[in-house]
């Protein structure tokens, strides 16, 4: 890690990529429209970013469309583009700080977070699914006689893929990384929010070889760029993370035009469920990073804590202080613990939680959204206790940093109110009894089972969920299920 004071030179040095790529090359918007792009820290605008819509898309996916069709990436061998996506990792990770850096400017979370977690985490899922491809093998069913008949896994085509402001980085890489080791083309839509390091990855991949047209990214609004790419004709498979109102939206959309594959990763509102003969202080420090990281800016965050009633003062009282020792301010300073919200809007939507969650339970610590410097999109680490089953910090997803507490007595029932939600995409339980966490995990609805940890995470293990948490998985072997199709070719001789 460098000192605050390096950070704080080398974020002032940047170079800000703020055009569109498509074909390989910056451009603006043929609208010539831009947008700002704003640390959330400060308030100030890092620069202006090319605001793109329908006519950028369509001109990305055709430019995405060319090379898939002539095959410049498409008809190489699996090998072929896996070393130019390992060499597109080694890149990622020679250029950690600015990445690092972008990210954190551009979302206001803490930079020991993205130097030590997101861009090596970005460059470690590349590796891992460059790794892979060249070992999917396919099938030879067994027709038995004069035939053959081959199984083969083959890219899909154009992949649109809209991704979410929280992991900048990381989320386009979980999308891109099996999409382009696949053989597809891909048009990512970063959020706009957050558009700056996605345009810096796409200059780094073209240094790694991915041959121009292959992927292109075109940042802007969902209503104009995102609802364009999920409407347009000639994408072949579209990808979405984000809320599950957006998602439901896409639906609709390759609906009402060319019936394109729609796969989502959305909203979540995961429990976390500490059993009395669970390590306490443990728990107590793995349900605090659960709900406080990144802000709570997470789909996975362990925003609802069912904790037995024996143990709940115990563990409440660990929390607390776990909470109030959080550092809330700078995100380029090394020691700064938690950053800032997105946008000055979403602290103001988080904020409306607080006062909720006034009226419908105890607030124990926090509460408040903070002013640092010229930000107001800063807020404090909060628990509520004694929180209804019915409330509305207890139903609907936050995405910030707010804990809902709830007590329960038996097995059975933290397993009721840990499965009452429209949500299904994680969840944690914490006992040393064997028996009663398998029991437990079998009982859970929730793509993701963490047990005597949370949001337990590897590129070895699918990643998604279940109910209106989406469906299809990121990460592992099955990922790439959402961007190939199978074709049988049968042969009699």
């Amino acid at each position: 890690m460098l000192s605050y004071e390096e950070y704080k030179t080398k974020a002032a040095a940047l170079n800000f990529r703020t055009d569109c790529w498509i074909d390989g090359k910056f451009i603006p918007a043929i609208s010539g429209e831009t947008f700002a792009s704003v640390n959330p820290a400060t308030g100030k605008t890092l620069c202006d970013v090319a605001r793109g819509n329908a006519a950028d898309i369509d001109r990305a996916v055709g430019s995405a469309r060319a090379a898939f069709e002539d095959g410049r990436w498409s008809g190489k061998t699996p090998a072929e583009r896996k070393e130019v996506l390992l060499k597109l990792a080694t890149l990622i990770r020679e250029n950690l700080t600015e990445l690092a850096l972008l990210d954190t400017l551009d979302m206001g979370k803490p930079i020991s977070e993205t130097v030590n977690v997101d861009v090596p985490g970005s460059a470690m899922f590349f590796q891992w699914h460059a790794e892979a491809i060249d070992k999917l093998y396919d099938e030879v069913a067994p027709t038995g006689g004069r035939d053959i008949a081959m199984i083969r896994r083959v890219p899909l085509g154009v992949v649109g893929a809209v991704v979410p402001w929280n992991f900048p980085l990381d989320m386009a890489t979980w999308k891109l990384a099996p999409a382009l080791a696949s053989g597809n083309s891909v048009v990512l839509k970063p959020a706009e929010q957050s558009p700056l390091s996605a345009l810096y990855l796409a200059e780094l991949a073209q240094q790694a070889g991915l041959p121009d047209g292959v992927l292109n990214v075109v940042p802007g609004f969902g209503e104009d760029a995102g609802q364009a790419l999920g409407r347009h004709e000639d994408v072949d498979c579209l990808v979405f993370t984000g809320s599950t109102a957006v998602g439901k939206l896409f639906q609709r959309y390759a609906g009402e035009s060319n019936m394109k594959q729609v796969w989502l990763e959305t909203g979540g509102k995961s429990p976390n469920i500490i059993f009395p003969d669970a390590d306490l202080d443990k728990a107590a420090d793995m349900a605090a990073f659960g709900i406080f990281f990144n802000q709570g800016e997470v789909c996975s965050a362990n925003s609802r804590l069912l904790v037995h009633k024996d143990v709940a003062d115990d563990v409440l009282a660990k929390l607390i202080t776990r909470a109030e020792a959080i550092r809330l301010g700078d995100p380029l300073d090394p020691d700064t613990n938690m950053g800032a919200m997105v946008d000055s809007e979403h602290a103001g939507r988080v904020e409306r939680f607080l006062t909720a969650g006034k009226s419908e339970g105890r607030l124990v610590t926090g509460g408040n959204r903070v002013t640092i410097g010229t930000s107001d999109a800063f807020i404090q680490p909060t628990i509520f206790a004694d929180v209804a089953p019915d409330a509305k910090i207890n139903r609907e997803e936050i995405f910030g940093p707010v804990l809902a507490v709830q007590t329960f007595e038996t097995d059975d029932q933290a397993i009721a109110m840990a499965n009452d939600s429209i949500y299904g995409l994680a969840a944690s339980v914490w006992t040393a009894d064997l028996s009663r966490a398998m029991d437990v995990s079998d009982r859970l609805n929730a793509g993701t089972v963490s047990v005597n940890t949370v949001d337990a995470l590897s590129p070895m293990t699918p990643f998604g969920g279940m109910k209106q948490s989406g469906f299809g998985r990121d990460l592992s072997i099955h990922s790439f299920d959402k961007y190939t199709a199978l074709k049988t070719v049968w042969v009699k001789y």
